[in-house]
Formats: structure tokens, sequence, C-alpha cells
């Protein structure tokens, strides 16, 4: 399926967003998307408070509708801080009263059309494994804590990876392809989409350019 801004017809206006990690290059693309649909916006980092923490994230999730969170810590081992921003995502937004979020991934833990994740096919860059895997784990962690917590949430990523350059101005979702490019503006869209009008439910799904 391939999707375009025409869907904006069919969203709520008004909608207020924070956007935890809003500061990097894909939360930037993000916040943008966001203002540009007439939403408001806050944007969260670590000079706010602590995406580890459970009770910062409530405090700054107050009076929020949804949740985007693109969030690193390269202080911190992969292993150790995804599931931790995970948990404390799960705990903490809905104590503030947010029961949407759409999370930033990684291709490299999504399955490929054969059913192996990509970072398991042959040829595939091994150097960064352990960050591959700290993001499965931070997966895993959303998933079994927002069983107990209530959060509606999903994982997006590109299939691929990002390409630089204009955006198509559409996305379609897929299994995870090395080949796979999107611009960080039309992952914005699918983010924001997915966001304010969910169609992925507890789950990681890729996103591709609409041509990609």
């Amino acid at each position: 399926m391939t999707t375009t801004n025409e869907q904006t017809d069919k969203q709520e206006t008004g909608a207020r967003i924070i956007v935890f990690g809003g500061r990097g290059r894909v939360g930037r693309a993000v916040v943008a998307e966001a203002r540009a649909r007439g939403y408001e916006v806050t944007v969260a980092g670590r000079a706010e408070g602590e995406v580890t923490s459970a009770a910062d994230v409530a405090r700054l999730a107050a009076g929020h509708d949804l949740a985007v969170a693109a969030v690193y810590d390269p202080q911190v081992g992969p292993g150790e801080f995804f599931p931790a921003a995970a948990r404390a995502l799960a705990a903490g937004l809905p104590e503030a009263g947010v029961r949407r979020l759409v999370s930033v991934g990684l291709a490299s833990v999504l399955p490929t059309g054969s059913g192996a994740l990509l970072m398991d096919t042959p040829g595939y860059p091994q150097e960064w494994r352990e960050f591959y895997v700290g993001h499965g784990a931070g997966t895993e962690a959303l998933r079994a804590a927002s069983a107990a917590a209530g959060l509606d949430w999903a994982v997006l990523s590109p299939a691929g990876d990002f390409a630089d350059g204009e955006p198509a101005g559409g996305y379609a979702f897929g299994p995870a392809d090395a080949a796979g490019r999107i611009s960080h503006a039309d992952f914005a869209r699918a983010v924001l989409d997915e966001a304010v009008a969910p169609t992925v439910h507890a789950a990681h799904a890729g996103v591709t350019g609409a041509a990609g």
C-alpha cells in the first residue's frame, strides 16, 4: 500500500505531540512534518529529562495526546539503553494519559521477504551488530512492558536505509530490503500518519519510498 499526504484529510487536527529525540535528524524531520500539519509539538531531549526515566517521561508527556521516540544515547551501551528507554516510555506515557507511541527502529532487526532478519543475511555488515541487537532488545522490552501498561505502540524503520534528496511524496510498508531507500521527509510522514491514524499495532514495520 502506498500512502500520501492525502490521508491527512482523515486525520485529527490540533493534536499535541511530544517528540523524544526531536533534535536528531529523524526527530527534526518528524517535528517539521508535525508543525506543517498544524500540530502542537514539544521537543524533548536530554536537556529536558531522561527518556530512560519513567518519571521524566510522564512529566514531559503530560498534556499531550501522542508520542514519537527517535532516541539514542552513545554514552550508554545499546543493549542497556534501548530496553531501558522502552520500559520508561511504556510506564511513563500511560501515566501521563498518552496512549499511542510510534518509535523509530532499525531495519537490521526487521525480517526480509524470506523471513530471515536483515542483519543475518549474507554480506550484511556485522561491525555494528551490538547496536542492531540492542535495538531489537528495545522492541521486545516495549512489547513486554506495554502489554501490562496498555500502551498502543508501533516501531517504524526504513526497510533499508535513508536516502538524501527530495521526498517522493509517498511511502509504502514492506519487509526489510537492504536496497530500499526513503527520504527523511517521507519517513516522517509515515511516522505522523501512524501516530494519528494507527494501522500498525504492537509490531515493527519497514517503510520505503513510494518508488523504493
